[in-house]
């Protein structure tokens, strides 16, 4: 049986299953995910509407069946698409749903590039603020890296040691209180919580 995709029910879970790596592309729940495109079947009357077969678009990243349809990440260099066949039947003429929410404009961006790559053309970029910048990856790992060792323990003066910021250890207690450093610490591992506590559902929005 094909893994079941979440329910909002099921804890949160935004993603399929709980996977053990994430240096591979994972599917996100489309509605968390502003930059995935839906595709169910064309209402009656378009049967001039075309079906759609990912695996004719390119290398798939990822594939998973479920009790909703099909959730797929086609490759392309200039950045996946991102896919939620909702009606998977082979053949099948295919028609965008786009939700009036607040991510109206990048679900339109976004469809507009799958349309492009359709028609065999280059899809041109990510919606802008899509992929994470060098800065933001580097602040997470940051954050988790003072969340692991806040959580086993670990003074924020011995963090900020660990992380990078010599001077702290030769801080007096109160210079120390009033340090940069301290600051920084304590607001990474503040962040860390909150992002553990379900903020990390808006690494998933365009930013």
């Amino acid at each position: 049986m094909p893994p079941r995709w979440p329910s909002r029910g099921d804890g949160g879970c935004p993603f399929a299953t709980a996977p053990d790596d994430l240096s591979e592309p994972v599917p996100w729940r489309p509605e968390l995910t502003a930059v995935t495109v839906i595709l169910d079947a064309a209402p009656e009357g378009f049967d001039s509407a075309s079906p759609v077969d990912p695996r004719a678009l390119g290398g798939l990243l990822a594939d998973l069946a479920g009790i909703d349809g099909r959730h797929v990440i086609v490759a392309d260099a200039a950045g996946e698409h991102r896919l939620w066949l909702r009606d998977p039947q082979p053949g099948r003429p295919l028609a965008a749903v786009i939700p009036l929410d607040k991510d109206f404009v990048t679900r339109i961006a976004s469809l507009l590039r799958f349309h492009r790559r359709l028609l065999g053309r280059a899809a041109g970029p990510l919606p802008r603020g899509w992929p994470l910048t060098a800065y933001r990856l580097a602040r997470l790992d940051l954050m988790l890296r003072a969340l692991d060792l806040r959580d086993g323990g670990a003074t924020y003066r011995e963090i900020a040691v660990a992380l990078g910021r010599d001077e702290a250890a030769r801080l007096s207690a109160s210079d120390w209180k009033m340090s940069a450093a301290r600051s920084f610490v304590v607001r990474l591992v503040r962040d860390g919580i909150a992002m553990m506590n379900g903020d990390y559902r808006k690494l998933l929005r365009i930013r």
